[in-house]
This record gives C-alpha cells, structure tokens and sequence, in this order.
C-alpha cells in the first residue's frame, strides 16, 4: 500500500468500526481527565511558587476533611483513589484492544474479542510503556515541579536541564519504538524483541520518508489539539466557579463546576476517540504492510 492509501484504509476503519471507537472513547477520557488534575494541580503549585505560599500535595483533601461530613469526604477519598487507578491502568488495556481489532478489520476478519485483547497484552504492553515513561508531558512537567519547589540553589535549574534533556531522548526513542505495541499483539512477541523489530522496521524504511512525515503531521495535530483542550477546559470551569461563588456556597459551586468539567471532557472525547484510533490504526496497517517488505539488512534467507 501506497502511504495515501494506508491513510484512506486506516480512516474508513475509524468511521466504520464503531467497536474501535468506544474504546478509543474510553481512552481518551481517562487520558484527558487524568492530564487535566496533573495539569491543575502543576498551576496550583505554581501560584504557590510565585507567591512564595507553601502548599501540600492534599491540600484540596484537607479542605474537604475539614468543611464536609465525614461520609461524604470518605466517598470522594475512595472515587477519587478508583478513578486514579482506572486512569493508569485503561489506556494500556484500550491500545490492545484498539491494535487488534484494527488489524482484524484490515484483514477482513470478525471484529470481535476486543476484551480478551486487552486483557491478554496488557502487562507486557504496560511495561513497554513504562522503558519511555519520560516521554510523557506530564511526567516531565510533575518532576520539574518538584524539583523547583524542593531544591535549593541554582543547581535546581540545571536538572530542570537534565529532566528536559532526558525527556527529548526519550521521545526519540519512543519514536524509534512506534511498532513494539504492534509486535505485542499482533505477532505476539517479547517486549524487547517487539522494541528491536520496531527499531529495524524504522531504519530499513526510512526512505519511505513521505508515509513518515504524515504519521508526524497527524501526530502533532493530536498533540496540538490535545494541549488546547487540556488547558481550555480548566480555564472554563475555574471562571465559572469564580462567578458562582459570587451566589452560591463554595461547596455548591465547586459541584456545580466539576460538573461542567465533566461534561466538557466528555464532549472533547468523543472527538479525540477519532482521533486516537485514527493515530493506532495507521501504525498498526503500517506494521503489517512493512512486515510484507525485506528488512535491508537481509540479504539472503530469513530474518532470524
């Protein structure tokens, strides 16, 4: 396949396969509602920081122990402690769910079993994720928090230098290793076999240069919407809770504005499920047809 043609074929099975879509929507709103808290509770931090105000970690937990009845702050305590562990732990089993059913799709198979995929490839696709666990945004920006706010000196502005730097190599090499959740599933292979096919794959094809540069286009569009969305929505419903205040007891205005923050994730889900799946789908059709292809540094036989 041509990559236009890959690009066509990985659309129409975002649009046609609505399985694919649910769990993309699942995905997404843990996703976004887990970078939007990190997000939130960075600015906190920050104010703190440029107010000089020392601040905890629980400090939202210690207000609600201290203005709400005991039941209710134990009810929140508990949700919020589940939600936290299905924020960590879903995307990794949505991604081996996702890689499968497209793979079945493109291949004209029943698209069915999207469960027993996630289950079955979760452990070894959640300790792939964690090798590039730097590569993320939000542990980047948690941990340069951290050392602002708790180390002394001017050194603490040299490991923000080592933490960035870190986190630019490990985005390359998570790059590098676009095609180790692919090798999972589809070929069911070991973490680092799966992490040295991707590495392979990427270098004998590199000169399929145009197919590369959309799959980073179409990857930084996410991204960038990502970041909107992720900053949008806090800002809205902060604006709305300062207003509320204004008529309302704090207690019924900050239920009020979670809400609305609820409803606002769920509406930017169900468009970056499309997203998401579309993002999965083209590595996974990418995977199998540069499977198809010799490796250039196989010259005779098989690779081995």
């Amino acid at each position: 396949m041509t990559p236009r043609e890959l690009i066509a074929e990985a659309w129409k099975i975002t649009n046609h396969e609505k399985s694919l879509r649910r769990w993309g929507f699942a995905a997404a709103f843990f996703e976004t509602f887990l970078d939007i808290k990190l997000l939130g509770y960075q600015a906190y931090f920050l104010f703190a920081y440029i107010t000089e105000k020392k601040v905890g970690f629980f400090d939202d937990f210690d207000w609600l122990y201290s203005n709400v009845p005991f039941w209710f702050f134990l009810t929140i305590l508990i949700s919020f402690s589940l939600l936290l562990l299905v924020e960590l732990i879903f995307p990794h089993l949505a991604a081996g769910a996702i890689i499968g059913l497209a793979a079945k799709s493109h291949k004209g198979e029943p698209v069915r079993g999207g469960l027993i995929l996630a289950v079955h490839n979760f452990l070894p696709i959640f300790a792939s994720h964690e090798f590039f666990v730097l590569a993320s945004w939000s542990t980047a920006l948690t941990l340069c928090s951290v050392v602002l706010r708790y180390t002394q000196g001017s050194i603490k502005y040299f490991m923000v230098g080592i933490i960035v730097a870190f986190w630019l190599l490990s985005n390359l090499l998570k790059f590098m290793a676009s095609f180790t959740e692919q090798g999972i599933v589809i070929r069911q292979m070991g973490i680092f076999a799966s992490i040295g096919r991707s590495f392979r794959l990427l270098i004998s094809h590199l000169g399929h240069i145009v197919f590369l540069m959309l799959l980073l286009f179409i990857i930084s569009i996410r991204v960038f919407i990502n970041a909107i969305i992720v900053l949008v929505i806090p800002g809205v419903v902060i604006g709305v809770g300062v207003v509320l205040l204004h008529f309302l007891s704090p207690l019924v205005t900050y239920i009020i504005a979670g809400l609305l923050g609820m409803v606002l994730i769920l509406v930017a889900s169900y468009f970056f499920a499309y997203l998401h799946v579309f993002r999965r789908t083209v590595w996974t059709l990418a995977f199998l047809e540069l499977n198809k292809q010799k490796d250039l540094h196989i010259i005779d036989g098989e690779d081995i």
